[in-house]
């Protein structure tokens, strides 16, 4: 996304969220984050719930390719070259989130990679036969907690730093409840009979970020021709 174009974005979400919401849905909107280091190692960070041994079930075959991307990190990192984080990592990267909401969707933008997405709510069905860097997500609200059905993935992004990738088979189930007015509990089922065994849960808390707004994320291209992240100090 060009250079000012997060404010359009921010501006029109902002827009939607000034009509009237559903009353009866909880408030998700702010700006939020997850403890720093969840994304470089979501074995490493504790966040696995199932399976309860906090590992991921690779499939033997998948965990030798993902040994090699550990390997290779510091320059196969999708999101460390400015590709869309994808789902569930934008939610534990970096950056913020900011959640907009109304009664026909919840609308989340990110600062990381300029990446957006919108969640609706009317019960249309997934748009199928495209795979898209972020998924296509539909939600339901679940008496206080969004559920995300996240599906239509390409297998251009990692789930976090150390390599752990996916498939285009990849499903995503995230839950979003506020807890208190200042966390988020986020959860996200992951699902990809190509790369791992079984289905696994992380879970884990969003902070409110008070008096903090979404900034612009840079990318500069290296004398290598590679794009990286300018991050601000």
């Amino acid at each position: 996304m060009p250079k000012n174009n997060i404010a359009v974005v921010l501006f029109f979400c902002a827009g939607l969220t000034s009509l009237a919401g559903s009353d009866a849905a909880p408030d998700l909107r702010g700006v939020w984050m997850a403890a720093a280091g969840v994304g470089a190692s979501l074995e490493r960070a504790q966040v696995i719930v199932d399976p309860p041994d906090g590992k991921i079930p690779y499939r033997p075959e998948a965990l030798a390719i993902r040994r090699q991307n550990f390997i290779n990190r510091a320059t196969a990192d999708p999101e460390s070259k400015c590709f869309q984080p994808g789902v569930p990592r934008a939610a534990y990267v970096r950056s913020p989130l900011q959640i907009f909401q109304n009664d026909r969707a919840v609308y989340i933008v990110y600062q990381d990679a300029h990446s957006y997405r919108i969640i609706y709510l009317n019960g249309s069905s997934h748009n199928e036969g495209l795979g898209f860097g972020m998924g296509d997500s539909r939600g339901h609200w679940d008496g206080n907690t969004l559920v995300v059905d996240v599906t239509s993935f390409t297998d251009s992004t990692w789930l976090d730093g150390s390599g752990t990738y996916h498939s285009d088979q990849l499903h995503v189930v995230e839950r979003y409840t506020r807890t208190t007015p200042d966390t988020i509990l986020y959860e996200a089922t992951i699902d990809d009979p190509k790369v791992f065994t079984r289905s696994w849960k992380i879970r884990l808390p969003l902070h409110l970020q008070k008096g903090t707004e979404i900034q612009e994320d840079e990318c500069e291209e290296g004398e290598n021709g590679r794009r990286y992240h300018v991050r601000k100090r």
